[in-house]
């Protein structure tokens, strides 16, 4: 990174600071505050960082302006159209797309990772049989610490890498182990002659009773949608992979950690609220009057699934994911469906109507994610655990480079203290 520098004058006139500029590969650029406090006794005041660089990272880079989204260098769009989640989850994690070898070595370590230890399967019987599986996946993958002590050394690199290959595996096995105890269903062993997604459908929906056949369209989506969802820069949920894990915390423990931030309605749960939303709006005929409350500053009613806080013209996700939402309903016969009639034609509503073009409130990830999920039958609960399973590896990625950091320090931010100032202590006989 080069560096110029940034003038800066407190007000009143009497210190001149030159701060640091540093340039990554891409806009925008920093400025280094780090010695803001020392030099000048203040802090910067930025709720909700949204103008804060809290790390130098290699792994993603957005430009909300213009739409962009790429892993490692890659646009999103050719890595969605050309490669698979696997692949992606190698370039996440190593920096580079694999050689041919690299990849069937990789395929095959996360393949025969899959199985949980059979202890862990006891803890499912301790949950309520209707206990969100958002839930049970922090709780089991905080609980892995407990199964892996192996995997505990965060300074070994080799170590570090069992680790990334057994979390990235076993998640899909929890997430299915959750469901399946939601539905009163025996749990399903996963099948090493299936590959990443297939055996996420199979464990879902194969029972005992009868052979499972496996949707080809139904394992491309998911494919999809895990490449869209493995990595988005500092979001909440992998900011707070970070943090906790800059404490030096076991792996799994940070992990835990991302899972509970992302289950926020705000985050990961945004599209679980598009359904929610769907349900709520009933019918074709109620769009209108809807349109007109999500416009109304006044109403509580919000349309979920549009707009991005960080996109501000489109999110280069949902242009992708579209196509595979109309695709998945079409070859599985949703189409005539009330619910997904409602969704198409919401959608082309906020796609030709004045208020949505000008705010810029155009379909997102979510919307079209929650669409697909419904239309492969996976219950709305499970919407962000799904989110998760993409996500892992991104949070794994940004937790590897955060450990490996030579300049990393343990996070902790400062803040602006609106307080009462100084108080002296008076006897409670003596208090009015």
């Amino acid at each position: 990174m080069t560096e110029d520098a940034f003038k800066l004058t407190s007000p009143d006139g009497a210190t001149t600071l030159d701060l640091p500029v540093r340039k990554g590969t891409l806009e925008p650029n920093v400025i280094d505050i780090g010695r803001l406090y020392r030099d000048a006794g203040v802090f910067t005041y930025d709720p909700g960082f949204v103008a804060t660089g809290s790390c130098a990272s290699d792994i993603t880079f957005i430009d909300g302006e213009k739409g962009v989204l790429m892993y490692r260098g890659y646009p999103v769009e050719q890595l969605a159209a050309q490669s698979n989640f696997i692949e992606v989850a190698y370039l996440l994690l190593y920096g580079d797309l694999p050689s041919k070898i690299e990849l069937e070595e990789f395929d095959t370590s996360i393949t025969r990772h899959t199985m949980l230890n059979e202890g862990m399967l006891s803890f499912f019987k301790g949950f309520r049989y209707d206990a969100h599986p958002m839930a049970m996946l922090s709780a089991v993958v905080g609980s892995m610490s407990a199964y892996y002590h192996d995997t505990m050394d965060i300074n070994n690199p080799d170590v570090r890498n069992v680790f990334a290959h057994r979390i990235l595996a076993k998640l899909p096995t929890i997430a299915a182990a959750a469901l399946k105890l939601n539905m009163g269903q025996p749990f399903v062993y996963p099948r090493n002659d299936l590959n990443y997604c297939e055996n996420l459908l199979h464990m879902f929906f194969a029972v005992p009773a009868e052979p499972y056949e496996i949707s080809p369209i139904a394992a491309e989506a998911l494919d999809l949608l895990f490449i869209l969802h493995a990595d988005h820069e500092q979001n909440c949920s992998t900011s707070t992979v970070r943090m906790a894990g800059s404490s030096g915390a076991n792996p799994y423990s940070a992990i835990a950690a991302g899972i509970s931030a992302l289950w926020g309605p705000a985050h990961g749960g945004a599209n679980e609220a598009v359904l929610r939303m769907l349900k709520e709006i009933g019918d074709k005929k109620n769009i209108a009057k809807y349109v007109e409350k999500a416009k109304d500053k006044s109403d509580p009613f919000r349309l979920m699934g549009f707009g991005h806080r960080v996109y501000k013209n489109f999110d280069p996700r949902a242009t992708i994911i579209r196509e595979m939402c109309h695709k998945v309903l079409k070859q599985l016969g949703r189409t005539d469906s009330p619910l997904f009639e409602l969704a198409l034609e919401l959608e082309q509503v906020a796609l030709k109507d004045d208020y949505f073009i000008e705010k810029n409130l155009y379909p997102n990830v979510d919307f079209y994610s929650g669409i697909i999920y419904r239309a492969l039958g996976i219950p709305t609960s499970l919407f962000t655990v799904m989110f998760a399973i993409g996500r892992t590896v991104g949070w794994v990625a940004h937790w590897q480079e955060m450990i490996t950091d030579p300049s990393g320090r343990i996070s902790r931010p400062r803040q602006l203290y609106t307080g009462p100032a100084q108080r002296d202590y008076v006897e409670v006989s003596k208090r009015g």
